[in-house]
């Protein structure tokens, strides 16, 4: 199959293209998914190398280009009424993305969301002028402006602290976090020269009990397949399974080969991922709820 967009380290892919292959990938995968999933499947569907795969955006580092650049393909599948999502994150296709299956039908979508767009810009453009404020310069919104999916930027924002961590820190900070969910015996063994073993523990789940060993890599980009290939080689005999923690990504082929059939599985942790983990264990995070209160008129009049 002819492949729909590339991924280049400057500039910008085919939008549309990408916007085609996203419900290609949906309609053979049931026509629903999550982000992790839909990613992997568009990758597989087009054949993309770990090279591609390892190209992050210039300000952001963590943020590899194809995933960025898959998010606002859904968004503009979204804002055309192609796609829908749920609270939970999963993505599915609509009745129009059902019947969705040409470049052209593609495109027509695209740019009815950026005339949309355009058009939204000039009346708060309009507005602002109106108002007396600084307008704007009248000029047409860039494609790419802020991450659809970025969630208020907390997890770019953690996970540029947890680059500028030591690697030996960022080792017991991994420590700490298996401790919280519920590993016991964490061991440190970074400057063991151990083979690229970080560390082990012990993982009890009712009667049995699996020895683990994990590697963390701060990392820039994506981990690719040779990395879980080596980590898989430092710990072949010695570990029921082994935990792979990264700032990064992995790559789909590091994905396939942490599950290849006949060897020792290998998890992964990637960066959105560790920052969810951190989250919820709540190091080096706190979330805070928002009290909002309400007057009910009516019940004073009850009484």
């Amino acid at each position: 199959m002819e492949r729909r967009f590339k991924i280049d380290p400057e500039g910008l892919p085919d939008l549309t293209g990408m916007m085609l292959a996203v419900t290609d990938a949906l309609r053979s995968i049931g026509g629903s998914a999550s982000i992790e999933e839909l990613d992997e499947k568009v990758i597989e569907q087009e054949g993309l190398t770990e090279e591609e795969q390892s190209f992050t955006m210039r300000n952001d580092e963590s943020k590899p280009r194809v995933n960025y650049y898959l998010a606002w393909a859904r968004t503009y599948l979204k804002r055309g009424g192609a796609l829908e999502n749920s609270k939970r994150g999963v993505w599915a296709l609509t009745e129009k993305g059902l019947s969705l299956t040409t470049y052209e039908e593609a495109r027509d979508i695209y740019e009815q969301v950026q005339r949309e767009e355009r058009e939204r810009a000039r009346l708060k453009r309009l507005a602002a002028k109106n108002a007396n404020s600084n307008a704007a310069d009248d000029k047409s919104i860039p494609d790419f402006a802020p991450d659809p999916e970025s969630e208020g930027d907390w997890r770019s924002e953690l996970l540029a602290a947890l680059s500028a961590m030591s690697s030996d820190g960022f080792e017991r900070l991994a420590q700490r976090l298996l401790r919280e969910a519920g590993f016991t015996k964490v061991e440190v063994r970074g400057k063991s020269g151990d083979g690229g073993i970080d560390g082990v523990g012990v993982l009890r789940v009712n009667l049995v009990s699996f020895q683990v060993y994990f590697q963390c890599k701060k990392w820039k980009g994506s981990v690719g397949a040779k990395e879980i290939r080596d980590f898989r080689g430092a710990m072949q005999g010695r570990a029921d399974k082994g935990l792979f923690v990264t700032t990064g990504r992995f790559t789909a082929q590091a994905s396939d080969e942490a599950t290849r059939d006949g060897a020792t599985a290998i998890d992964l942790i990637d960066g959105p991922r560790l920052c969810d983990l951190l989250k919820q264990q709540g190091l080096g995070v706190r979330t805070e709820m928002i009290e909002q209160v309400s007057v009910n008129s009516d019940w004073f009049k009850t009484i």
